[in-house]
């Protein structure tokens, strides 16, 4: 595909990100993503294909974005403390920068049907095994303390609630506010 396609694509992507974050998914119509892009209902179609592939699309492409960053890092760092640290200090930034999407993703993912929710599940389910990994070697290596067996989950949930709040240019970065949100849990789980 051409650079054209692929900008009118990611504008079309961005602005849908934004009114579903606005409206929800099921309170956005494609005439209202149209009229926001200033494309006709066939333009719109040629970029995203339906609805449901937008939402896809926005929801997968924050989860890739992350995995491949857990991948990255799951290769190059040893120490699963530091490898944490990466992990919420990338997940943070990410957040920041993409807010609307991650508050689409958090808020409607759960409107995809069939084989995109279960490709969405699987991709979410990943990237938890990056962080429950890091915890688990953590605990065997004697950095960490036995931990309850959700700590993922409650982790996650302490540095995905951010969408709500969190912005780039904030009085602190978003790496600053990952550092103390794991600096006070790592605190806890230290053997």
């Amino acid at each position: 595909m051409s650079d054209k396609y692929d900008a009118n694509r990611d504008r079309v992507l961005q602005v849908a990100a934004e009114l579903f974050a606005k409206s929800g998914y099921h309170g956005t119509g494609v005439a209202e993503i149209g009229e926001a892009t200033g494309l006709g209902r066939g333009a719109l179609y040629h970029y995203i294909g339906s609805k449901e592939a937008i939402l896809y699309e926005i929801s997968s492409r924050q989860l890739a974005q992350m995995n491949t960053v857990a991948d990255e890092l799951a290769l190059s760092e040893a120490d699963p403390e530091k490898r944490l640290r990466g992990l919420a200090r990338a997940l943070m930034r990410n957040i920041a920068e993409h807010r609307a999407e991650w508050t689409v993703f958090f808020r409607e993912y759960h409107a995809l049907t069939d084989e995109r929710r279960d490709r969405i599940i699987a991709e979410r389910e990943r990237y938890e095994s990056h962080w429950r990994n890091a915890l688990e070697q953590g605990i065997r290596d004697g950095q960490f303390r036995t931990l309850p067996r959700l700590m993922v989950k409650g982790l996650l949930g302490m540095f995905n609630y951010s969408y709500l709040w969190i912005t780039p240019a904030g009085a602190e970065t978003p790496e600053e506010i990952a550092d103390e949100f794991l600096d006070a849990v790592v605190t806890g789980m230290r053997a």
